[in-house]
């Protein structure tokens, strides 16, 4: 199996699909032909955004989904197979959320609300379906957004880039692994998307502390900014140019570029040609890193063969 370029008839399941990426997502890949279960903490939302695709021809299925409740996650994705009688085999782990407000002044809360939803969701969307996809035999493909501000760390949303360069990390050792059983993977990468990402505080529960800043004046400052994003059905449709070609990123954003040189540039500056104090060293490490990962990928293909 290779690269995944016919959506028609395939079962997608999306996350955050109430709005924003994920709406444009399922608008996208719904009228390519995909059967799409559209999952949000969100049941007005949902109840809304379905109705329009429904509109729109699309063939669309509302999920109410916390997805940092496991079981939860389970019983949803046995229900929209029992719905639509056929496996999973688009997944897209899209829904985020982020809280603006300096590093330092970030509460326990804070740091578990956005990692829990922002890595923790995607853990639980590939702990849930890739065993499920892998079983099926029908290929497919898994995408999760992350960020171009999970390159680079940043004094306002500090949880927030931690955990989308944990996404992309993760989607790399994936990508590792799922071809073999004719699954593609995509890293989506955004920089500002039009959505309603300002206002993700709206649906948290109760904070005993919190760092996040909440005040109009701020939130309508970021409101601004966000309303000057890409549109999402623009990015949806990169998304899919991505997924047709089998690429592991997908970050239309050609603004960025200048600033992924720096970032990558200070790193590489970072690593010198040889090292002085043992100039033996470095071959000794490689040799030793090359028995390791020979020997681990003979044991993860022997218990892989044993299940």
């Amino acid at each position: 199996m290779g690269a995944v370029k016919d959506f028609a008839g395939r079962v997608a399941f999306i996350t955050g699909g109430a709005s924003g990426a994920g709406l444009g997502q399922a608008r996208v890949f719904g009228r390519a032909g995909a059967r799409v279960a559209v999952a949000d903490v969100r049941a007005d939302a949902l109840a809304g955004a379905v109705a329009q695709l429904a509109r729109q021809g699309v063939d669309a299925h509302p999920v109410v989904l916390d997805i940092t409740d496991r079981a939860a996650y389970a019983r949803a994705a046995d229900a929209v197979e029992a719905h639509f009688g056929d496996p999973v085999t688009l997944l897209f782990n899209t829904a985020g959320v982020n809280g603006f407000g300096s590093v330092e002044t970030m509460t326990y809360d804070d740091f578990d609300w956005i990692l829990g939803v922002n890595l923790g969701g995607v853990v639980n969307g590939m702990r849930t379906f890739v065993p499920r996809m892998i079983d099926a035999g029908l290929g497919g493909h898994v995408t999760s957004v992350a960020s171009v501000g999970g390159f680079e760390g940043s004094r306002m949303t500090g949880p927030y880039s931690a955990a989308k360069a944990a996404v992309i990390s993760l989607m790399e050792s994936f990508a590792q692994v799922l071809p073999a059983h004719g699954i593609g993977v995509t890293v989506l990468c955004p920089a500002s998307i039009r959505s309603n990402i300002s206002e993700s505080h709206l649906t948290r529960g109760v904070a005993e502390a919190t760092g996040v800043l909440t005040d109009d004046d701020f939130v309508g400052g970021l409101r601004e900014v966000y309303s000057h994003g890409m549109d999402p059905e623009h990015l949806a449709l990169h998304l899919k140019r991505a997924i047709e070609h089998d690429d592991l990123y997908a970050i239309p954003y050609p603004e960025v570029r200048d600033d992924l040189e720096r970032t990558f540039g200070r790193i590489l500056d970072a690593v010198p040609d040889t090292d002085e104090l043992a100039p033996e060293g470095a071959d000794q490490r490689l040799r030793a890193l090359a028995r390791f990962r020979a020997d681990a990928r003979e044991r993860a293909d022997t218990a892989r063969s044993a299940t």
